[in-house]
């Protein structure tokens, strides 16, 4: 399963945003290896958002340890939290986000800090 269907029947593909700050080093050097992930998984859409930057769409999301990953399924937000800084850590977590149909949403925090995140990446 790698694409959800919105109300309308529309498919909608998975997401996952990586949330952190340009000044910090785990960071950075995360950034190249959540960009490799993002080529291995091309039916899932990677974006990356400095909370610094793009503070704005944060709304009250405090983001205080890096990275902080959201998952969506495209409708729902699925996940919101740290992960290991290792792409396989987040692979896996994907991949079973995926495999269960079932799984609880994440709260309300981190499906309006999705919504605003999609609506800002309307392309």
């Amino acid at each position: 399963m790698q694409d959800t269907e919105s109300a309308a029947g529309v498919c909608q593909p998975w997401w996952v945003v990586c949330l952190c700050a340009q000044w910090c080093g785990v960071c950075r050097e995360y950034r190249s290896a959540f960009d490799a992930l993002a080529r291995d998984w091309p039916q899932v859409r990677f974006e990356w958002v400095d909370v610094e930057d793009e503070e704005d769409l944060m709304g009250d999301v405090d983001v205080e340890t890096f990275p902080t990953v959201l998952i969506a399924d495209g409708g729902a937000a699925r996940f919101l939290g740290t992960v290991l800084p290792q792409t396989q850590v987040l692979g896996r977590m994907l991949q079973s986000l995926q495999a269960d149909p079932d799984a609880p949403e994440a709260n309300a925090q981190a499906q309006a800090l999705f919504e605003r995140i999609a609506a800002s990446r309307v392309r």
